[in-house]
């Protein structure tokens, strides 16, 4: 970040009152670290050290003004919204139909239950088991 006058830096002076106000806060002293590591603090973290140093009667106005300002600047990520989930599997009403019918005038038909179970299951038949299934559709005409 290019700085208008480099000698000036707010973000530290608001970390070191805060600190000072508050020297236990595990926070702030991450906060500080990081900046100091760093260079820097993300949008998130700037926003929580404002909440904390707004809260504080020893900062001066014009900093927190300043603070807020920086962090106005900064860019907000925002996430897309998840795309609709389509089912892995749609069942064709065709294949049941086929079923249904070959199953009311041959009840055990052992291959068509086991097509039916897999139907029933959302379980994709093969094109060998549609290719059955349609023979034993032409059998019962």
């Amino acid at each position: 970040m290019r700085r208008i006058r480099p000698d000036v830096d707010i973000i530290m002076d608001v970390l070191k009152a805060v600190l000072e106000a508050n020297p236990a806060s595990a926070f702030i002293q991450s906060l500080l670290q990081q900046y100091q590591e760093r260079g820097g603090l993300s949008k998130k973290q700037l926003e929580g050290l404002y909440g904390k140093a707004s809260r504080l009667d020893k900062i001066p106005p014009a900093r927190l003004a300043t603070l807020e300002a920086i962090i106005l600047k900064k860019k907000s990520r925002q996430r897309s919204d998840l795309p609709a989930v389509a089912p892995l599997y749609t069942r064709d009403e065709d294949t049941g139909r086929i079923i249904a019918a070959i199953l009311d005038k041959f009840p055990q038909h052992k291959r068509v239950l086991f097509f039916r179970s897999k139907y029933e299951n959302n379980e994709p038949l093969s094109a060998a088991e549609l290719t059955d299934l349609k023979r034993f559709e032409k059998l019962l005409r």
